[in-house]
């Protein structure tokens, strides 16, 4: 269990308990910072007059706050969630896929594979039987039963190929459970 104090400009102290998550110290990053990552979690479109008053600071220092999250990486993009099916994308699916060899530059040349197919609009390497999980979208049956046949199939070094098509989504939940972590600053950072 960490236990870490973090001290605020006003020189209050406040203690945080933090257990079971790989938190360290070198993030450097406190309660505001969390409140403005969950506000631009949840609506990236917020103006940073509106964050500001979220996080309960100005808007300069949110600024220079987000400017420094997305600097560190904590922010990688904003991005419009487009809903597919009005687009006329009617096929959602997830595609196992085994692969022969799992050594590191086959994995790595199915990766670029990938990168390369539009209808794949998210892969996850995975261990065990199944090498990746492609989750494919596509515009009717025929696309996607194309891509399967004349695309992935022929892809050098897959060996298997299960298809799950998704019957219906409803609403989730993206990003990270925010709420869950605790701020903590690498200036005074113990363990107990």
């Amino acid at each position: 269990m960490y236990i870490i104090t973090k001290v605020r400009r006003n020189s209050d102290a406040e203690r945080v308990q933090h257990q079971n998550t790989q938190w360290t110290p070198q993030h450097n990053i406190d309660a505001i910072d969390l409140k403005i990552l969950a506000a631009l979690q949840e609506k990236g479109r917020l103006r940073n007059k509106d964050l500001a008053k979220l996080a309960g600071i100005t808007a300069p220092p949110c600024l220079r706050r987000v400017q420094r999250l997305e600097a560190k990486g904590f922010i990688r993009g904003y991005h419009a969630e487009v809903d597919s099916r009005k687009l006329g994308f009617q096929v959602n699916a997830f595609v196992l896929v085994g692969l022969v060899s799992q050594a590191d530059n086959d994995l790595k040349a199915f990766e670029n594979a990938v990168d390369a197919w539009p209808l794949v609009r998210e892969c996850y390497s995975l261990s065990g039987k199944i090498d990746f999980l492609l989750r494919c979208v596509a515009h009717d049956q025929e696309s996607f039963q194309h891509f399967i046949a004349e695309t992935l199939t022929r892809t050098p070094n897959v060996e298997s190929i299960k298809i799950v098509p998704v019957t219906s989504s409803p609403p989730i939940r993206r990003g990270i459970a925010i709420c869950d972590i605790s701020p903590s600053t690498s200036q005074s950072a113990g363990r107990k």
